[in-house]
Formats: C-alpha cells, sequence, structure tokens
C-alpha cells in the first residue's frame, strides 16, 4: 500500500459526511461524536509526520529499516511505522574540556567539572602534562550507519558517554601524546588539528558511523595552573633567549658585509696599484729601451737631444732667470717689484 492509497484513506476518514446515516441523540450520541472526532484526530496525528529541510526521515515497520523519506510531508502507518529524524544537512559541534551555557557576542561557559577536567588534561610525548580543549564539527552523511551501526553515537547527549566522545578523545590523546608540550602550545597546533582530523575520520570510516568529520579546532592549551607560573617564566627565558639571537644575527648580517666590503675594497685597490706600478715600469722599461737604441746609432745627437729635452723641462718651473756672462764683474741685481706683487697677491 503507497502513500496515496494512506491519502485517499485519511481523506475518507476525514470526510464525516460521507459515513453511514444514524441518529445519535441524547448524550450517548453527542459521546459517539466526540470519540469519532477524537479517533479521526489520533489517526491524523499518526499517520502525518513532516521532515524538515535539513534532515531525511529513517522508517522503521515493526523496528525493521525499510528506507528513507526526503523532506517534506509524508504519511506512515500508525502505530506500527516509527519514523527518527536525522540532521544530514546541518553541522553539529561536539566540545571537549569545556561546554558552553549560551552561545553569543560573549558567550559564557559552563564551570570546569570533573568530566571536563578528565578530558582536557593530556600527557605530551616530552612527558609533561597540557590542558587540551577542542571542538570537532562534523555532519552526518549516512543516516543508516549513523542509527544502525554504532550504539550510543549521538554526541549530542551531554550526560552520556558516548561512542563518539570516547573515539575523540582517544585519537585526540593519541596525537597529543606524539608532539612535545611546546609543539601543542605554540608552533604545532594546526598539524595536530590536521593529523586528528584524518585520524577520527578513519576511525569513524572504519567503525561505519556514518559521520563526516568537517573540522577539529583547538581552543585553549595551557599547561595546568598549578605549573602555569613555571612554564611561563621557561616561556619567557625562551623569548629573550631568540630576541638575544635575532639581535646577533642582525648585528651579524650588518657587520660582516661591511668588513667583506672594506675587504674586497682594499684588494681593488692593491689590484689597482699593482698593475698601475707594473704598467708604468714596463712604461718605463721600453721608453729606456727605445732611448738607448737612438743612443746608439748617434750618441751625440740623442746626449744632446735628452740635455735640451730636459732644460725645457726644468726651466719653466725654476721661476726669475738671469743669464749673464761668466766673465762679467761688478754685477748690480735690481729688484723686481712686479714679481714682489705677484707673489704678495698669490
Amino acid at each position: 500500500m503507497d502513500v496515496s492509497d494512506w491519502q485517499k484513506r485519511a481523506g475518507a476518514v476525514i470526510d464525516v459526511g460521507s459515513l453511514p446515516s444514524f441518529s445519535l441523540k441524547g448524550r450517548g450520541g453527542m459521546a459517539g461524536r466526540i470519540g469519532i472526532i477524537l479517533l479521526v484526530l489520533i489517526f491524523l496525528f499518526t499517520t502525518y509526520y513532516q521532515v524538515s529541510p535539513d534532515e531525511v526521515g529513517v522508517v522503521q515497520r515493526f523496528g525493521r529499516w525499510v528506507g528513507t523519506t526526503e523532506p517534506g510531508p509524508h504519511l506512515k502507518i500508525p502505530f506500527i511505522d516509527t519514523v527518527t529524524k536525522v540532521p544530514v544537512q546541518r553541522q553539529l559541534k561536539a566540545e571537549f574540556g569545556f561546554r558552553t551555557a549560551s552561545a553569543g557576542v560573549r558567550s559564557t561557559f559552563e564551570e570546569a567539572t570533573d568530566e571536563t577536567r578528565g578530558e582536557s588534561q593530556m600527557l605530551t610525548g616530552d612527558l609533561n602534562v597540557a590542558v587540551v580543549e577542542w571542538i570537532v564539527q562534523y555532519k552526518v552523511k549516512d543516516p543508516y550507519k549513523y542509527l544502525f551501526k554504532v550504539r550510543n553515537l549521538d554526541s549530542t547527549n551531554r550526560r552520556t558517554e558516548t561512542t563518539f566522545r570516547d573515539m575523540n578523545e582517544a585519537v585526540m590523546r593519541g596525537v597529543v601524546g606524539d608532539h612535545s608540550v611546546n609543539e601543542v602550545l605554540t608552533v604545532g597546533r594546526e598539524i595536530v588539528q590536521l593529523e586528528a582530523k584524518t585520524q577520527l575520520q578513519l576511525l569513524c570510516d572504519r567503525y561505519d558511523t556514518g559521520l563526516e568529520i568537517l573540522q577539529i579546532v583547538l581552543q585553549d592549551v595551557n599547561p595546568p595552573d598549578k605549573v602555569k607560573p613555571a612554564f611561563n617564566e621557561v616561556n619567557q627565558a625562551i623569548q629573550e633567549k631568540e630576541r638575544l639571537i635575532n639581535e646577533a644575527w642582525a648585528d651579524y648580517n650588518q657587520t660582516v658585509p661591511n668588513a667583506r666590503g672594506e675587504a674586497e675594497r682594499a684588494i681593488r685597490t692593491a689590484e689597482g696599484y699593482a698593475l698601475e706600478r707594473v704598467n708604468n715600469a714596463r712604461g718605463d722599461v721600453a721608453r729606456f729601451v727605445n732611448i738607448y737604441d737612438e743612443y746608439r746609432k748617434a750618441p751625440e745627437v740623442t746626449r744632446r737631444r735628452l740635455y735640451l729635452e730636459t732644460l725645457n723641462d726644468v726651466l719653466p718651473k725654476t721661476g726669475r732667470k738671469l743669464i749673464v756672462d761668466a766673465n762679467m764683474k761688478g754685477l748690480l741685481p735690481l729688484l723686481n717689484l712686479d714679481t714682489i706683487k705677484q707673489e704678495a697677491k698669490q
């Protein structure tokens, strides 16, 4: 019998005018009519059901799964069929290590309990204790597996130790146990989140949970309160060490290139000076050889030419010159006022 037959029957039941005509008089007749109306209402309420747009309906007949229904209005066999609505399009969330009392612009959180403390306290790979709080975002991709393959999988029930919460806690403890406390608290958060998401999805697929893990987000990761002051001092010392190292590298990067530049400049200057001296020496040698060759050809002429060229270079630099006869006697020197004026101006 399909849904259309049930709709026809429901319409037939609702159409009271089509019932056989009989007389119900007095109080008994009124009670009969009320009883018929109540039966019709009960039949309607136990037959009709509505599935929301983000859900599917899982239909069970005598407890056995017979199929799923899409969003919209549907009918079922009363007292025989049962429908469980599963949010397959909704993003679900599970919190670990803390509980949100009310979400909003300023969310409020419940006070820590033994349950949340037990979830958040974990042992890291270097045998330190860290308080890890995280959120798992997921959705249902297979409603049949979600309902029937694993017991107590509904993680939205906070008061029950569910299978999904146990799987999350086991995976997160394993991932945190493979990393040091500094990695979990600082640079390794992204790696921890990705590894936990991958391992949790593999575990969900292995157990046929029908869940798809969307994201794992680490919230607050801190050392325990008793060791937090010492841990903060260690972090400050590490940061101071990193600062000093960075400053030393900055000085190194500034000083070493300058020294290398100075050394390179000195080397290039020395090479230029050496090249200049060598070239000058070679030029002097070549000039001397040329003069010597000319001297061998004509010694007197070459000697006189060298003498005259030397005088040509020297005499302009000697200033005032007096040329006298060697046999001259009683020379009276004159005071050259023009030369004195020129020297005074200089």
